[in-house]
């Protein structure tokens, strides 16, 4: 799956194959519970986390792996050393193996995201 046409985040996880469902099931309540004041939403196919309407937190279950779009880049910066061991792009953090998804790493990423409110990478 990499752009669902699900209306809304509920529909989004439950069209997923099983061993996916869990693992975003559980960044999703990741994002709620690290995110006071944000909205979450559906947008590009996937679910976002946005405050003051711009999107600043979202995931998705591609392909080949799970992502994570951590798209601050004062956060991405602040946490260079802790994600240099993972598999990254601009802004997005890769997780081949549903199993291997770093929600310790996450849950810190999500913390650094609500305390601020930095420049968003497009």
């Amino acid at each position: 799956m990499v752009r669902s046409a699900a209306p809304d985040v509920d529909t989004y996880l439950a069209e997923l194959p099983d061993e996916r469902r869990a693992a975003l099931t559980r960044v999703r309540d990741l994002c709620r519970a690290e995110l006071p004041g944000f909205t979450e939403v559906m947008a590009y196919g996937m679910p976002n986390y946005e405050r003051d309407g711009i999107g600043e937190i979202a995931f998705a279950s591609q392909k080949q792996y799970i992502s994570f779009y951590l798209l601050r880049s004062d956060v991405r910066a602040a946490f260079a050393d802790r994600l240099a061991h993972h598999d990254m792009g601009k802004g997005c953090l890769r997780f081949r193996d549903p199993a291997q998804v770093d929600y310790d790493l996450l849950r810190d990423l999500l913390r650094a995201t609500a305390s601020g409110d930095g420049a968003v990478i497009c």
